[in-house]
């Protein structure tokens, strides 16, 4: 039996539809408050590694976006020209039989999640989050924006790095800025682009980019952080042509699709760790809300599938809720996403600040070797 008959979810996101899907389809009742009024998800494109494809391949999406993205399985290292430095082998860290890297577009991976939610019956409420949560030990009365208020056996707060659940229940943690913005913009796929290719060097800290599709990629360009407001909106995709300017190859046609200012966003690398437990009584956090990291590890949506993956199967399965079964969660959960957080931050630090000492592929090694293992 179930540990739970109610779930409220506050957050429609990676993680919130995830485990909204999980449980609906082991029969607890889940309503989902989602703060935005409609299905959207901002941003450009998102990089998705194995183990993130492995959970969604147990959701039974995989293969609706495997038909709307782009998989490889390789690494390319290019110089500031555009010539190939080095082609490296990515970790297939879902298993072989998946693809080591899928990249696709927001949009498209939040329409198969909100599909998945539907189909399992659970309920989306757009619009709406919460206002105020009162426990009182064997349930959560949830007050919500529109001024009704109800019972739930458990609240999860999966409503990201900003969350309003986390202050509710008492956990002050804010993001940390990491010294990093990025500029990205989703634009048309060049011929020849058929795997993500980094640069390090050049005007910028590390030019990249991902296809996403048959004719979609995204491209982004990590620079030293400046204030969010320092360039106005309509001067953005000037400024990223700018700063495109020293780099070659792929980015000559990628520059000259640079036009939409509506196309290019800019966002800081931040961090988050919320220190174990991620409960206080019968809320609990997950996702971004929980941790949140730079992606330079590209892990960022795929801990937050493998939170909503292992807390929906210790619902299902443990028949009771109590701290029990969220010290389970804790141990499963936390030092693995502290680790993919450490190595994030660490990975930018590097880049900041350069050391003689910085094992990069060792790093990346041993948190590839270590999500490759079911949490």
């Amino acid at each position: 039996m179930p540990a739970v008959e109610r779930v409220l979810i506050v957050g429609g996101g990676t993680a919130g539809s995830a485990l909204a899907a999980l449980l609906a389809r082991g029969g607890v009742a889940v309503d989902i408050a989602e703060i935005k009024p409609d299905l959207t998800a901002l941003g450009s494109g998102i990089t998705l590694q194995g183990n993130a494809l492995r959970v969604l391949r147990d959701l039974g999406v995989y293969d609706e976006i495997a038909a709307s993205g782009f998989a490889f399985d390789s690494l390319g290292i290019r110089a500031p020209d555009g010539s190939l430095v080095a082609e490296i082998p990515d970790a297939r860290t879902g298993g072989p039989d998946l693809p080591a890297t899928l990249g696709m577009e927001r949009p498209r991976l939040a329409a198969a999640l909100a599909g998945a939610v539907r189909e399992a019956g659970a309920r989306t409420r757009y619009g709406l989050t919460v206002t105020a949560l009162d426990d009182h030990g064997d349930s959560v009365t949830a007050r919500l924006s529109d001024g009704t208020s109800a019972a739930y056996d458990l609240v999860v707060g999966a409503d990201g790095i900003r969350s309003a659940v986390r202050g509710l229940i008492g956990v002050d943690v804010a993001p940390r800025p990491a010294g990093m913005g990025i500029w990205r913009v989703h634009t048309r796929r060049p011929e020849g682009v058929e795997r993500t290719d980094l640069v390090y060097g050049g005007p910028c800290f590390i030019a990249g980019y991902c296809p996403t599709g048959p004719d979609s990629m995204y491209a982004y360009l990590v620079e030293k952080a400046r204030p969010r407001e320092s360039v106005a909106g309509a001067d953005r995709a000037a400024h990223m042509r700018e700063l495109a300017e020293g780099y070659g190859g792929a980015w000559d046609e990628i520059r000259a699709g640079i036009t939409d200012p509506d196309r290019v966003n800019y966002t800081w690398f931040e961090s988050l760790l919320v220190d174990r437990p991620w409960n206080r009584g019968r809320t609990v956090l997950i996702g971004d809300a929980a941790h949140a990291c730079p992606p330079t590890l590209a892990q960022g949506a795929a801990q937050c599938l493998e939170d909503a993956w292992v807390l929906a199967e210790l619902l299902l399965d443990s028949g009771t809720l109590g701290q029990k079964l969220f010290d389970a969660f804790m141990e499963r959960r936390y030092e693995r996403a502290r680790a993919v957080v450490e190595a994030s931050v660490q990975l930018a630090e590097w880049q900041l600040d350069p050391s003689p000492d910085a094992d990069v592929p060792g790093l990346m090694g041993r948190i590839a070797a270590m999500v490759t293992e079911r949490p």
